[in-house]
């Protein structure tokens, strides 16, 4: 597992977040004044110098858990809010669009290129607000400093911490299944033709050499794809082109997006009963949520008319329904977590959180402890 990987999933997802937001507000016809305040908060909350501080910092990937804690507080950033379903549809997308482009790059390098067209877009939706922009280009060139000097070694560890984050997420995504790169039982496609990852040969070619070094035989095969030569190498630079279009804005006013729970297996099903046990690293991973948590503000609408709902669904009943509907291993049961810089609560959160993984109490009761911690986190 790569400790370098959290950032660049923060981002991409953060990044896809932000493409269906700004799709679902059109569609919705939100005054263009709100919908841009509710694109400068996030962006503004999601850059915040502190935040990004500990994002930065070498660690392990968080829970999948954790991680759509952090997403909600992000979405509830501003003055908009989202239902339960709506917020799971959203985190759906986010979170299937990054796979599709991970399992495509063509090099595990390229998913810098993927972030960096993220990052492109993000500062395209600020690029009349300054003071935001200062904070996304800092972000820019933390992204070159750390990630430009690895090795393609180092770049295939964080591809696959990635996919192994994503294994088990199957949700069928409508855009994808009508371009044929998704399947019903909500895996992706991998394509068999196009150009070939930059610095490789098309295959087909097997030639042998002699020891002194001389070319002595050739052999052709067929590959079984129709592969072209690689193109010219995306830009890793703060400007430039990415060639790539992985990492781009897919989603339209005119081409909504549904998702689909797909039939889960009994392993998927084992898998999150498994998930639910106590887990080792508890205490360890909520004390760096808490440090993260605290530097995310949610704003709370000064009056009723200020504040507003957006549905991810054609329909409030659609989206009940989703809801009610939504299957209980998909149910990421979001942390409830006040952070504050106040030492005293913080040492008093450390304190409970302490006491909650030195316990040796293995009953049946013991599998929900964390469950009930983070619950009781909410009070502090």
């Amino acid at each position: 597992m790569s400790s370098r990987t959290l950032p660049l999933l923060f981002i991409n997802l953060g990044g896809e977040m932000l493409y269906i937001l700004d799709q679902r507000l059109r569609a919705q016809n939100i005054p263009a004044d709100k919908a841009k305040k509710v694109m400068n908060d996030i962006i503004t909350t999601m850059f915040n110098k502190k935040f990004l501080e500990e994002l930065f910092k070498p660690q392990e990937l968080y829970s999948k858990k954790a991680l759509r804690t952090v997403f909600d507080r992000l979405a509830h950033a501003s003055i908009m809010r989202l239902n339960q379903a709506s917020m799971d549809k959203l985190y759906d997308l986010m979170t299937m669009a990054f796979k599709y482009q991970v399992l495509l790059c063509p090099r595990p390098k390229d998913i810098l290129l993927v972030s960096f067209n993220h990052m492109d877009a993000i500062k395209d939706f600020v690029k009349d607000t300054p003071s935001i922009l200062s904070q996304v280009d800092e972000t820019y060139r933390q992204l070159i400093e750390m990630y430009t000097p690895l090795s393609s070694g180092e770049f295939q560890l964080i591809r696959q911490t990635l996919l192994i984050f994503f294994q088990d997420m199957h949700i069928r995504v409508s855009i994808f299944l009508k371009d044929k790169v998704q399947n019903s039982n909500g895996r992706f496609v991998l394509p068999t033709s196009g150009p070939v990852p930059h610095g490789t040969q098309v295959p087909g070619l097997i030639r042998m050499f002699s020891c002194t070094g001389e070319e002595v035989t050739r052999l052709q095969f067929n590959n079984g794809g129709n592969y072209t030569a690689a193109i010219r190498e995306g830009s890793f630079e703060i400007f430039g082109d990415r060639v790539t279009k992985l990492g781009t804005n897919m989603y339209s006013v005119s081409r909504p997006v549904e998702t689909h729970m797909s039939g889960t297996s009994k392993n998927s099903a084992q898998h999150a009963k498994v998930s639910a046990a106590p887990n080792p690293l508890a205490k360890e991973e909520l004390n760096l949520l808490a440090k993260l948590m605290g530097g995310l503000e949610v704003q709370k609408p000064g009056n009723a008319d200020s504040g507003f709902r957006v549905n991810l669904f054609a329909t409030d009943e659609e989206e009940e329904e989703a809801l009610i509907s939504r299957p209980d291993e998909l149910s990421y049961g979001v942390i409830n977590i006040q952070a504050t810089k106040d030492q005293q609560v913080n040492a008093e959160l450390a304190k409970i959180m302490g006491e909650f993984t030195e316990s040796g109490d293995q009953s049946p009761s013991a599998s929900s402890k964390g469950d009930d911690l983070l619950a009781m986190m909410d009070g502090l």
